[in-house]
């Protein structure tokens, strides 16, 4: 579509959203890429809002782990959902921020006036991340393979040249820090005991999130948001599948650490690799009227930032949720729902910490004083990604549906949310009833 520019007051509003089920990595879901994954999502989405496809203006898409098949995921669920080619798309990636990233970039080109409807989210399969062959392998091979010249001989050659232990063992996928050369569950492991998070704060948190997370599948909370996804096995998959709703503190308080010798984090109390997609219809408010959908909120701001990853890596969210409330011009007080994104519950609960934190918000945020004290308690209503799962491009959307419905059932008024990435990158973000 072309750019407009409008000087009208746009508003941007969310109509709804639908995400898969949220599997363990390795289970029904293992022959389903993030293609696959997003392709459900969307069609998922344009099942329940039947509106004129040629009316959606874009997809902007986002992805942590992506095929190397093609670089745009985002094109490619175009075009496999059976939407109108001449939709364009955008894949974007911000590691475990990108699904709100991808939203709010949605929002903003609707309220620029470029666009009218879009449709973002994110979608993420970690049992289909690529095992990568030595690179010394790859140079050795690349110049044969990528000639058109090459002969049978240079195969032959190529055979001849290679090292079994050096070129043809496959490495693992990378998930340590590039930077860091550390592990994120390191890192958290660090940030707990330099936030005094003791083990049995992290379980009790953890228990509190799969106990809400298995109240809302039980009390059919998630009905209008979770959708079945059919798999390529013939299956019908209806729910999550990581969400334990029988656990214990006692039961969690027998796991070994899962990161350090005498650590305190455990497969328990962290989330887990989690294969899944969602998508939100986002559209120009005066289009949703028109278009008799009733919108379900509305972003009244946002905030990326980052800090550096040698030092907390994932206490972003402490610095973006008060830039996401002044850029509002709201307090703490004005909010009525808290979601944060649980990597692990160390890395939650240090998040509060700061919060509640004046030299880390002086320092950090140029405030005069911490925005306050949240309970643990208070938060993530509805369970969280330790419970839920975390297919890391699809959390952020998976956020913005729940809290948008929440508002939307429950009559309150706001929701602030927060989310920690990869590479000490954070985002927050405030949503209002429409």
């Amino acid at each position: 579509m072309a750019v407009k520019f409008s000087d009208k007051n746009i508003r941007a509003v969310i109509v709804g959203g639908v995400r898969t089920p949220f599997l363990r990595a390795f289970t029904d879901f293992t022959k389903m890429d993030s293609i696959s994954l997003g392709v459900a999502a969307v069609k998922g989405l344009l099942e329940k809002y039947p509106i004129r496809w040629k009316e959606i203006d874009n997809v902007i898409w986002s992805g942590v782990i992506l095929p190397s098949a093609t670089a745009n995921i985002g094109r490619e669920i175009v075009l496999d959902s059976g939407l109108p080619p001449n939709i364009e798309s955008t894949t974007i990636t911000r590691v475990c921020t990108s699904g709100l990233y991808a939203i709010t970039l949605a929002v903003a080109a609707i309220e620029r006036g470029e666009a009218d409807i879009v449709i973002a989210g994110g979608s993420d399969s970690t049992s289909n991340a690529e095992v990568k062959m030595p690179q010394t392998f790859v140079h050795k091979a690349a110049p044969v393979v990528m000639s058109s010249k090459a002969t049978v001989k240079d195969y032959f050659r190529l055979i001849a040249s290679l090292d079994i232990k050096k070129d043809l063992i496959p490495t693992r996928p990378s998930i340590r820090e590039r930077t860091t050369g550390e592990l994120m569950g390191e890192s958290a492991e660090k940030m707990a005991k330099r936030n005094n998070i003791s083990r049995e704060e992290q379980d009790m948190f953890a228990v509190q999130s799969h106990k809400r997370a298995a109240k809302a599948i039980e009390t059919g909370r998630f009905s209008s948001e979770v959708i079945p996804v059919n798999t390529p096995d013939g299956k019908l998959i209806y729910t999550d599948n990581i969400v334990r709703g029988d656990t214990t503190i006692e039961k969690l308080s027998k796991l070994k650490p899962a990161f350090a010798k005498d650590g305190t984090l455990t497969a328990g109390n962290s989330s887990s690799l989690t294969d899944g997609g969602a998508a939100v219809l986002i559209m120009n408010e005066e289009k949703a009227k028109a278009l008799g959908l009733k919108p379900l909120a509305a972003f009244r701001s946002w905030a990326y930032d980052a800090v550096d990853p040698k030092d907390q890596l994932l206490i972003g969210p402490a610095i973006s949720m008060p830039t996401a409330l002044k850029r509002a011009g709201m307090t703490l007080k004005d909010i009525d729902v808290i979601d944060i994104h649980e990597a692990f519950a160390a890395q939650v609960l240090s998040v509060l910490k700061m919060l509640a934190n004046d030299r880390f918000a002086q320092v950090n945020c140029g405030l005069e004083k911490a925005i306050g004290t949240i309970n643990p308690e208070s938060i993530n209503l509805h369970g969280g990604s330790i419970s839920l799962g975390h297919p890391f491009a699809a959390t952020g959307a998976r956020m913005v549906i729940t809290m948008a419905n929440e508002l939307s059932l429950s009559g309150k008024s706001s929701a602030l949310l927060g989310i920690c990435g990869a590479g000490g990158v954070s985002a927050g973000a405030i949503l209002e009833a429409v």
